[in-house]
């Protein structure tokens, strides 16, 4: 089973930034795409970036323009820069690694947005 260890989280003031690190356990190359979700509370758990094995990206219309996701394959580890954060960002922030076998997910960051 992949590992998948995601950190960078914490609280940080309306406008600021964060850049969360999603850690495998396995090869990038092994997965078609990783990608990042979050949950806030009361809520479901909601699709924010991917990046494909081949790097293609896209993003939910809601972080468009203040998120970029990246990655380091000889670190095998995928990244989340989360710019002009808003208190509507706030939430648990998981990656989920895709393959044709199923997918993995991480236990998750915690992204605080508060004044």
């Amino acid at each position: 089973q992949v590992q998948l260890v995601e950190s960078g989280g914490g609280v940080v003031h309306p406008g600021g930034s964060l850049r969360l690190s999603c850690a495998s356990s396995e090869s990038l190359d092994n997965f078609s795409s990783i990608r990042w979700h979050r949950q806030a509370p009361g809520k479901e758990r909601a699709f924010v970036a991917l990046i494909t094995h081949q790097g293609a990206i896209k993003y939910d219309d809601s972080v468009k323009g203040r998120f970029t996701i990246s990655r380091d394959v000889a670190k095998k580890t995928t990244y989340l820069q989360m710019d002009t954060l808003e208190p509507d960002d706030t939430a648990r922030y998981y990656c989920q690694a895709v393959s044709l076998l199923g997918d993995d997910w991480g236990q998750g960051t915690q992204v605080t947005v508060s004044s």
